[in-house]
Formats: C-alpha cells, structure tokens, sequence
C-alpha cells in the first residue's frame, strides 16, 4: 500500500531561484539556534486557526487573507492553521467527510465511489485555485500538488478495496488529505495577496503517538520539531500555514487527533511557540449561550474560563475540539473565538481565570444520540467491587462513558453511552454478572435509549445556593422528567439526563435562567 507521508510535503514550493525561494533557504543554518528558542523571548505572536467553512471556497479564502493581513498589522509574527475545505453555497461537499466515505465504500468492495470523489475533489480545489490565484505559474504548480495528493489516495482507496478492509492507519492517512490539499491553496491565496507565506504539514512538526484516529501530541519532541521548522520562517517574514488534523509518530506514519482535531492543532502549536494568543475562527460570533437553532435568542459570550470551556466542549458544544483548551492553559495563554465572517464583533475570550459577574448559569448544551444503561438490585448493596466490574465491561467493549451516576443507597449506578454502543455494552454486562443475575443479587440490566444529557455550565453553580434546585424547578415547570443527575468535581457543570423528546424543551427551559 503506497504511504502518503512521502507525498509531497510542501518543500519543492521553493522554485529555484525565485525571490520566495532564497529568503527560505537562507534560513537553513539558524535552525539549530531556533530549536531552543521561544517567540515570547522576541516578539509577539499569535496563531489563527480557520475551520472548514472559513476556507470552504475561493470568496472565504480571500476573506481569509485580510484577516492574515490585519493580523500582521497588530501582531509581529502570524502563524495560519487551516483545516480541510468545507461546504461551500454553491456545493455540497464536505472535503474530510467525502474522503472518509470513499474510503469505507472502497473496503466495502465499492470500486465507483473513491473514482468519482477524486474528481468532485479535484474540481473543488480547482475552483479554490483558480479563483485565488492570479499567477498562472503558481495556479499550475499548486495544482499539481493537489493532483499529486489526489493521486495518492486515489491508490490507497484502490488498495483498500483489494484488501476488503480499512485499518485505523490507512484511514488517517487518507482523511488527513483535505488539510494538505487547503493549506497549498491558501498559502498561495496569502502570497497572492502580497503576504509570503509557505504550507507546512503538521507531519513535520506535531509527533503523536500511534493511536489511530485520536493520537495525542508528544510535546517535548513536537516542541522541538516545531521550533525548527517554524521560526526561521517567521524571522524571515513568511507567515506558515500549518495543516491541522494531521500529526505523525516518530516513525514518520500520518495520524490524525480525532474529528475536530484542527483546533487541537493550533492550541499545541501556540503552546510550543509561546504564543501570545491563539484565534480560533469560525462561521459564528463566538461560543453561545445555546445553539441557537435549539434557542433563537441565545446570545454570544463575552469571556469563559477555560475550565468551563472544556465543559462546553465535552458535553456538546461544536464551537471547539475538547481538547482545545489544555495546552493553553498550561501556558496562560488566551484564545478567542471569533467569525471569520464578521471579524470585526470581539468574539468570546477564553482565559485560565476570570472576576465572575452575572448569572451562575453562563450556558447550555444538550448531546443527543445517547443511552442511559442501569445496572440495579438490592444485592448491590455493600458489595465492594460491583462498579468497578460495571466499568471495567464497558472498557472492554472500547466505549466511552459520557456521565455517571449512583444512587446513595448503592442499589443501582446508572452510566450514559452513546446510543449505538448500548447493546453491546449491555451483553458485556450481562456476561460479567451473570452469577449475579442468575442469584437475583443483580435484579436487572437495564436501557433507556431515548435519551439525551443536558448540561448546565458556569462557575458559579457549585457555590451559589439554590442553582440545582432552580434548574430542577425549571424543568418541572415544563413537565420535563429528570431521570438521573450528576454535578462532578469540574464545580462548573450540572448535567441531566432527559429523554429525548425532551431534549430541546430542556435546553430552552434551563436557558431562561442564564440571564438571571
């Protein structure tokens, strides 16, 4: 199977001989020096990331370029993370979701589809050039990148359908394409707009270990690998445009950190450079107090603490990959979400800590799709290792637990997983109780698969009196039965399981008090 990480990385960008070419190669010997160097020690820095939408064509990528010129006019230094190409009004496709579905068919022995998304991609990325690019030389020599990526998965999907199955590794090789392919295409929107700047694959500088599909970065050598690929360049004045998504293993082999991962991506490298901030830039005016096609009057958020942006994160909100926030706290770093759309509105900042002002309640989120799984009986009672059985069945299946909750009599625990996972987890339990089950110990294993988590957020609701009973009251008032509750240690989040049909009346009913 050919292996795409020796596909083109970008370097044959630098045309002999071209004006671009000699400011980057006369930075080769300060490599070393840069290595161990932060940005913090010089100037500022701050890294701007931009998900699918910002560059789902050639309108947004142009839109892009000035916010990379308006960067550059506040901040000494620029690095750009991009993601894959999204939807576009004119199309319908989404670049990451059309490369994974090509590769599954292709396992499946579909021998039309990877055909026919190659030339759906192909066509969409041409528009993208055509339309940014003003320089026929450059349009060509971008083009046959893309062609030459396009090439690649083309022959991985034709060796999957041979072999009749995708492995974790082929997969992450083949969905990291978008982000190749869009970092190509703007780097030459930005140098087209008089801003020099060169693609860098993120298989160059973010090492991971091998966990397919949701590796996690190795820092202390991303840190390094970072350092030297990117300062020079931004000494030199050229701005990198960073793939996102995309790592590799110390071995050179492509790996992805998990759907979203662009946000990831940005946050590590902001870390390793000492960033001043990091950007992250979407198709909205910030993180919401809801999702606003849940609640038309949900508001954009002024300031979160990173803490209950993680919590945001976990249980539902899409603005942000769950991961987004730790590198930069560690650091103290900000970062600010805002529109790629609308630059000009502040956007929501997110910082490691904040005066807190306002209603306990900051925000709600709802995760649907979910199942509430209740092992019972009053044989639970007093015996030691019941959930530690209960969990380790379900580690057993490889499924994430989403919240847990126990009865204080200790006669039941009840646990939510996504919905799909249930009957599995279910026959595992089954399986491990079995005596018990047979002896009534256990009196049963039960499922309410129509269910959904809704989740309370804000730093005040361990601490201000009467929040749970607000949000009980809430719901009640709406007719909303709440089977199971769960307040953690994060001391900002209060979540509930609802059923599903419920879900939106929930999230509605709770938003009310956000303003309270």
């Amino acid at each position: 199977m050919p292996d795409l990480a020796g596909l083109d990385n970008g370097k044959h960008f630098n045309t002999p001989g071209s004006e671009y070419n000699r400011a980057v190669c006369g930075q080769a010997a300060m490599i070393q020096h840069y290595a161990g160097l932060t940005t913090q020690q010089t100037m500022s820095l701050v890294v701007l990331k931009f998900g699918g939408t910002s560059v789902r064509d050639a309108q947004a990528m142009h839109q892009v370029a000035r916010i990379a010129r308006s960067a550059l006019s506040q901040w000494e230094r620029v690095v750009v993370v991009t993601s894959a190409m999204g939807k576009a009004p004119n199309d319908t496709i989404k670049v990451t979701d059309a490369l994974i579905t090509a590769a599954r068919t292709a396992a499946d022995g579909d021998s039309e589809t990877f055909h026919r998304v190659r030339r759906e991609l192909a066509d969409k990325h041409q528009a993208a050039i055509d339309g940014v690019i003003a320089n026929a030389d450059e349009r060509q020599r971008i083009g046959d990148e893309v062609e030459q990526l396009l090439s690649g998965f083309e022959m991985l999907c034709a060796s999957v359908r041979v072999l009749g199955e995708i492995t974790p590794r082929a997969l992450d090789a083949i969905s990291g394409l978008g982000e190749r392919m869009a970092a190509r295409i703007l780097a030459g929107a930005l140098r087209n707009n008089g801003i020099p700047a060169e693609a860098v694959d993120a298989t160059e500088i973010i090492i991971t270990n091998d966990n397919y599909l949701s590796a996690a970065p190795l820092m202390e050598a991303t840190g390094e690998k970072t350092r030297a690929r990117l300062l020079p360049l931004l000494e030199a004045g050229i701005v990198p445009v960073v793939t996102g998504f995309i790592g590799a293993t110390p071995a050179g082999v492509p790996t992805t950190l998990g759907r979203g991962g662009s946000d990831f991506s940005a946050s590590i490298i902001g870390a390793v450079l000492d960033a001043n901030e990091v950007h992250n830039y979407t198709d909205v005016d910030g993180v919401m107090t809801a999702d606003p096609r849940i609640v038309p009057n949900a508001r954009t958020i002024e300031a979160l603490t990173g803490q209950e942006m993680s919590e945001l994160a976990f249980f539902g909100a899409q603005v942000l990959h769950p991961m987004t926030i730790a590198p930069l706290i560690e650091k103290g770093i900000p970062l600010r979400v805002k529109n790629t759309f609308n630059p000009s509105h502040p956007g929501t900042l997110i910082q490691h800590e904040l005066a807190r002002t306002g209603s306990a309640i900051k925000a709600v989120t709802v995760i649907d799709q979910v199942a509430m799984v209740t092992v019972a009986g009053r044989g639970m009672k007093g015996v030691p290792g019941i959930a530690g059985r209960t969990f380790m069945a379900v580690a057993r299946t490889s499924t994430s637990v989403l919240m847990i909750s126990q009865a204080s009599a200790e006669q039941n625990i009840c646990f939510v997983v996504p919905r799909n996972a249930a009957v599995k987890v279910v026959h595992e339990l089954e399986h491990e109780f079995a005596r018990e089950l047979s002896h009534q110990e256990i009196d049963h294993i039960s499922v309410m698969d129509e269910a959904s988590i809704v989740t309370a957020v804000g730093m005040g609701i361990s601490d201000t009196p009467g929040v749970s009973g607000r949000v009980c009251s809430a719901l009640g008032a709406h007719g909303i039965n709440i089977h199971a509750i769960a307040q953690g240690s994060s001391e900002c989040g209060i979540s509930l399981i609802v059923g599903a049909k419920d879900s939106r009346e929930a999230v509605r009913a709770i938003h009310a008090l956000t303003g309270a």
